[in-house]
């Protein structure tokens, strides 16, 4: 607390993940995920996310989508006793990646939705045509650049997801929650981040 107030900064979410589908182990992903809920609301944060969703070494099952969506179900039961907003996070590596997986979960599930622009560009889906589809379910979105090759994760606005379609269908959609801009890696990571803020002071500007 005293760290967020000296450099006047507020915590607005905190991050959990787990594998979700494997009965016997989804106790213990539960009890991980309640330890990161409990941390958000000590601290006053509104937002809880979640990712993940075990693909299997043979593929994966229709019954692993059932299963997900009642595990993220749970999850959102615990952020609601705690007065947070809970919030499924797609991503690379798991069995919710694109558009089509995207639409199927949140149709299994009453979690609300943080798109992350440069994971959804990455498994082929549309940012902005995402967010207008499921305005309804997203209050905080993870918001980053995209390289197809080499591929990597950027700065706002360079490689090839351009950030001003996003930012204007969520403009659109009368969205008026909180944005965290995120850079996973970079050779300079002050510097990225400065590119990033470059970029939104211009964009918003504008």
């Amino acid at each position: 607390r005293k760290l967020l107030s000296d450099n006047g900064l507020v915590l607005v979410a905190t991050y959990a993940g787990g594998n979700f589908i494997f009965d016997d182990i989804l106790p213990e992903e539960l009890a991980r995920v309640t330890r990161a809920a409990d941390r958000a609301a000590e601290l006053s944060a509104p937002h809880l996310v979640v990712g993940g969703g075990a693909k299997r070494f043979d593929g994966t099952r229709d019954p692993d989508y059932h299963k997900l969506g009642a595990a993220l179900d749970r999850v959102k039961a615990i952020a609601d006793r705690l007065g947070l907003r809970a919030h499924y996070h797609p991503h690379l590596s798991t069995i919710v990646e694109g558009p089509d997986e995207v639409a199927k979960i949140f149709d299994l599930t009453s979690i609300d939705f943080c798109p992350d622009t440069a994971h959804l560009a990455a498994a082929g889906g549309d940012p902005a045509q995402l967010i207008r589809r499921h305005a309804a379910r997203i209050s905080y979105v993870h918001l980053k650049g995209f390289q197809r090759a080499p591929f990597a994760f950027t700065p706002l606005d360079r490689g090839d997801v351009p950030t001003g379609p996003i930012l204007a269908a969520l403009k659109e959609t009368g969205f008026a929650g909180w944005v965290c801009t995120e850079l996973d890696s970079w050779a300079d990571p002050a510097k990225g981040a400065r590119l990033s803020m470059d970029y939104l002071k211009r964009a918003m500007a504008g």
